[in-house]
């Protein structure tokens, strides 16, 4: 079973967590069984239909259902609506049968034990030997689910705690039992990254295991300490996202999204396995308590820490549970930690400020490390684990050890015991001993402290690492926009480095010095970085200044320049790959589609978005989108070439974004040649592997060949569509000129239809179309309002 992939698994819970977990594994294409209890009773539509208790569709009603909610929900939990028909819908009666077949049971029931220990002595009757069963339990004891049960369910039984939305959140905490075989935890260690494109870390069955421990302690300090001080929830909010390296979420609109019913339930879950300190503190506040009971429960119930009146967001007076403005705590140090580059330097400039927003800080902050110091050998067998449970899982830039090494262990120990707060005698030891910080960096390579040593931190193989790359082998060329890297076996990798990655007449050079490079002497080249986007379009404000000051002629040659590259990089003699993740827009995907390959982080946002700015693509978006789609057409079947060219002009001219990169397949920016990396730390493995496969077999770079248009024609046809939608007013005058040269450039001009052209006359279309719409003042003013306001203006 083992050597085996998980080939088939079930899900016995549907709710929201499980029906998530149903749903990320069909987006990986692993066919789910989605079990849930039977319903007691009919509603009225299964009366009137003449229903019984005893109907399989009553049955399976309660799992069918949450099935079907898969699609309404947002973040949306499918990577694609197609996925659905890898969940079967079942119920925990007739279907525990079907086991048999399964290679992974998850149980994500109710959180009580006893419930859990009768479905699990239900499992064990029906699972195949060897098949790995786990539960999702966010707290409860997982050594006690399994008590007398057989011997291979115990040896294939552990712990899977999911994040949710699970589709989204990085970590997974996997909980061995003293009776899991280490052959089982190293494969579900090895299936979570590798497959399910997880951070995984090995937690130790205690209560909330690692994230949910020192989060939910973290943020019940922080409520205590902003009663203790004063301040308000948006205070506190403004200075515990991202200027300390948190999410923009921060703290109390985190509880709202959360959920204050689950955080209650998280909270009380160790308050009732704790003593002591620990004790007092996962004591919910009685103002939380009364906020549970009068429903206010965040996001979901409408109310919570925050509420919307009108377009005003207001805060909740924990003190007379009545709302008020929002409110942000501005401060010398608050001010200062903005202007210092990096987030190591701005948590020096805050915690050790004399400020309310120091004092504050430096009390949370304090009482989080010395708890996750505490808790070490508890939870978790090293500060490896601890760190990166809470930035998988929470979101955190650095973890509680790596923040500590960021305000400088030494001073702030010193600190601590001046004020009289009582430091594990590890940490005292450590320094002792001259060891003056939890990580060293030697080499390239990261080491961590453990028991009177450094250790080398381990990472997936699959994981390249750039700046570590770059630290121990150097680049081989560099300029403002771009990098070119060795990153081994003969792969070179061409990175984005210009603010948001956007391409500008540097990134343009550098293309072109890749490609030369690479032709010379390397096996092939991958176009990847490992920034916050992978790219989101070309230098608005560069070509806005000179769209403004008439330096028409300027971007004219930055246009052809671009054509040039990207023809370059389509028709190479080695094989180019691009590697897009998040936001890849405008530019950005017009990087990817001339590439031989593209090898896509599963969270991939493609989409030509030029519209949005009063522009068409200007990099020959048009022209490969178009081409991409007819490459995608089975050979020797008929096709009406008006349709293509439809779909094409829709997707540009509507700016249609994808939400994974399932859907750029769907959506014609991928092929069923291109492939999809679950792993975002592993997208450059990924995408190094697909050139050295195809150097492998002997890469041949692709014909220029003419493409077939829709000429006249179809470009009258193209305008019909647009003068419906402006007629019916979703559209504007200037959404209309647009359109129209879109429709333009996609149906080739004043050609007849089925005339085949060269790919330099679609560029020619494509530079006249833009700079004729770059010279528009309406295109300025959207242009300016997208740099301004960060949205579109529909002018």
């Amino acid at each position: 079973m083992l050597n085996q992939l998980i080939k088939k698994a079930a899900v016995l819970g549907s709710g929201v967590m499980g029906s998530g977990i149903a749903a990320h594994l069909a987006n990986i294409g692993i066919p789910t069984l989605l079990l849930d209890i039977v319903p007691r009773e009919l509603t009225k539509e299964e009366e009137a239909k003449g229903l019984t208790l005893q109907d399989k569709q009553v049955r399976n009603r309660i799992s069918a259902s949450n099935i079907q909610k898969l699609l309404k929900q947002k973040p949306a939990p499918l990577t694609a609506k197609k996925n659905l028909a890898l969940i079967e819908a079942g119920n925990l009666e007739d279907d525990l049968v079907k086991l048999k077949d399964v290679d992974w049971v998850i149980e994500v029931v109710v959180e009580n034990l006893n419930v859990k220990q009768q479905v699990f002595e239900r499992v064990d009757q029906y699972r195949k030997p060897g098949s790995i069963i786990s539960s999702n339990t966010s707290g409860i004891s997982v050594e006690a689910m399994v008590e007398g049960r057989s011997d291979d369910f115990q040896k294939h039984f552990l712990g899977t705690h999911f994040f949710n939305p699970p589709r989204y959140l990085k970590l997974l905490e996997i909980i061995p039992t003293q009776y899991t075989d280490p052959e089982v935890l190293a494969f579900m260690k090895t299936f979570g990254e590798d497959v399910l494109g997880k951070g995984v870390v090995v937690a130790k069955d205690t209560p909330n295991f690692i994230a949910n421990r020192i989060g939910t302690y973290g943020l019940l300090v922080t409520v205590r300490e902003m009663l203790k001080a004063g301040l308000s929830v948006g205070e506190v909010d403004s200075i515990t996202g991202p200027l300390i390296g948190r999410a923009k979420s921060a703290t109390f609109r985190t509880l709202d999204v959360v959920g204050l019913d689950t955080f209650y339930h998280v909270a009380n879950n160790v308050y009732e396995k704790v003593e002591g300190h620990e004790k007092e503190v996962f004591e919910v506040p009685g103002f939380l308590k009364e906020m549970v009971a009068k429903g206010w429960l965040g996001s979901k119930s409408g109310q919570g820490f925050f509420v919307k009146k009108g377009k005003e967001i207001l805060e909740l007076d924990p003190n007379t549970l009545e709302y008020g403005p929002r409110k942000k705590l501005s401060t010398p140090s608050v001010e200062l930690s903005k202007q210092e580059k990096g987030t190591a330097n701005k948590l020096k400039a805050l915690v050790y400020a004399s400020d309310p927003a120091g004092k504050f800080l430096w009390s949370t902050f304090t009482q989080s490390f010395v708890y996750s110091a505490q808790l070490l050998g508890e939870i978790a067998d090293d500060i490896v684990a601890i760190d990166r449970a809470m930035k998988w899982g929470f979101g955190w830039e650095k973890g509680p050890f790596e923040t500590w090494d960021a305000i400088g262990v030494e001073k702030s120990v010193q600190k601590m015991k001046e004020s009289g707060v009582e430091v594990p005698a590890w940490i005292t030891e450590m320094l002792e001993k001259g060891f003056t910080s939890f990580y060293k960096e030697e080499e390239g390579d990261l080491y961590f402290y453990d028991k009177g040593e450094y250790k080398l931190v381990e990472f997936n193989p699959k994981a390249i690492d750039l700046k570590k790359i770059k630290k121990q082998k150097g680049v081989i060329k560099k300029n403002t926009g771009a990098s070119l890297i060795d990153i081994g076996d003969g792969v070179a990798l061409l990175e984005f480095h210009s603010p948001n990655n956007a391409l500008g007449f540097d990134t343009i050079q550098m293309i072109n010095y890749a490609i030369d490079e690479v032709e010379k002497n390397y096996k092939g080249l991958v176009i990847g970085n490992q920034g916050k986007n992978f790219c989101v379009g070309a230098n608005l404000a560069m070509m806005l200044m000179e769209a403004q000051d008439d330096n028409y002629d300027e971007l004219d040659m930055v246009i052809r320049q671009l054509h040039k590259a990207l023809l370059r990089v389509k028709y190479s003699s080695k094989p180019v790959v691009a590697a897009p993740f998040s936001m890849t827009l405008g530019g950005g995907a017009e990087v990817c589609l001339p590439a031989a390959r593209i090898q896509a982080s599963s969270e991939t946002y493609m989409g030509l978005v030029e519209v949005g700015v009063g522009l068409l693509p200007g990099g020959g978006g048009n022209k490969e989108l178009y081409i991409k789609h007819l490459e995608g057409l089975p050979n020797g079947v008929p096709f009406d070439l008006q349709n293509v060219a439809i779909k094409v002009f829709e997707t540009i001219a509507t700016a249609k974004v994808s939400t994974s990169a399932e859907e750029a397949r769907d959506n014609n920016f991928l092929n069923f040649v291109d492939g999809v990396s679950f792993n975002g730390d592993h997208l450059l493995y990924d995408a190094k592997q697909v050139v050295l496969a195809l150097h492998e077999q002997g890469y041949k770079p692709k014909v220029r060949k003419k493409v077939p248009v829709v000429g006249e024609p179809g470009y009258a046809t193209l305008l019909l569509g647009a003068e419906g939608m402006r007629l019916s007013g979703y559209i504007s005058e200037h959404d209309l000129k647009i359109a129209k040269k879109i429709a333009y450039v996609i149906s080739g001009g004043k050609v007849p239809y089925g005339t085949e052209v060269d790919e330099e006359y679609l560029l020619e279309l494509e530079r006249e179309a833009f700079l004729s719409l770059v010279r528009e003042p309406k295109t300025q003013q959207r242009m300016q309002h997208m740099l301004v306001k960060g949205k579109p203006l529909r002018n």
